[in-house]
């Protein structure tokens, strides 16, 4: 038996949807608590779901648990806007959390690229666990690097980074990191959740909005 995957993400991995309008009010990320702790670069995680709902950035594998039924922190109450949004979504989700991320270049972000460890823990059979971002800053000559091979640049895709881009990445099958210019950090919301019906129709009623 294999999770259940999406059928969206088959042939790339990763989907790029509409923009987030209206966009993610500044103080709802500016004002969070952060924690230094780092993930592809120079990071600080802001923890608005986890585990048990402590203000921490651990695994949830760290608690004998896959990364799925997150319990709001303290932070949530902040951030109103980004707890509906995560709800809207109406998938089983995991961690929440926003990053902010420092300057990166492209070569500085190679040295950390990297896969993530979404399923520890996660049963055979259950949806597998992929990741959505929300970017929460404009940063448009920033990108995302997705590669499907490590040292292969011929399997890299670049997802840029200009505010409310939302996409959704198997970021346990693709390698991943972010390449970001400029002077101020870029903020950017991530969520865990479970592949299903669920988080199909809420990536197809995105998709439906282009077509429309």
């Amino acid at each position: 038996m294999t999770h259940t995957k999406l059928r969206v993400l088959d042939e790339n991995g990763y989907v790029f949807l509409p923009r987030l309008d209206p966009p993610i009010p500044e103080p709802e990320f500016l004002d969070l608590e952060y924690m230094d702790w780092k993930s592809g670069g120079d990071t600080n995680f802001a923890p608005i779901a986890s585990a048990h709902g402590d203000l921490e950035c651990a695994g949830f594998w760290d608690h004998g648990k896959p990364d799925k039924d997150g319990i709001w922190t303290d932070n949530a109450l902040r951030c109103p806007s980004i707890v509906r949004w995560v709800e809207s979504v109406g998938a089983n989700f995991g961690r929440v959390r926003t990053i902010k991320l420092e300057p990166q270049s492209y070569d500085d972000a190679l040295n950390r690229i990297h896969r993530d460890d979404n399923n520890r823990l996660n049963p055979e059979g259950d949806g597998w666990v992929v990741r959505t971002w929300v970017e929460l800053t404009d940063n448009p000559d920033s990108f995302m690097i997705l590669r499907e091979e490590r040292d292969d640049p011929s399997t890299e895709s670049r997802i840029p980074l200009a505010r409310g881009n939302q996409y959704v990445v198997d970021t346990e099958r693709l390698w991943h990191v972010v390449c970001h210019s400029g002077h101020e950090p870029r903020y950017a919301l991530i969520a865990s959740y479970e592949s299903g019906p669920e988080l199909e129709r809420w990536i197809e009623s995105q998709l439906e909005k282009v077509r429309a």
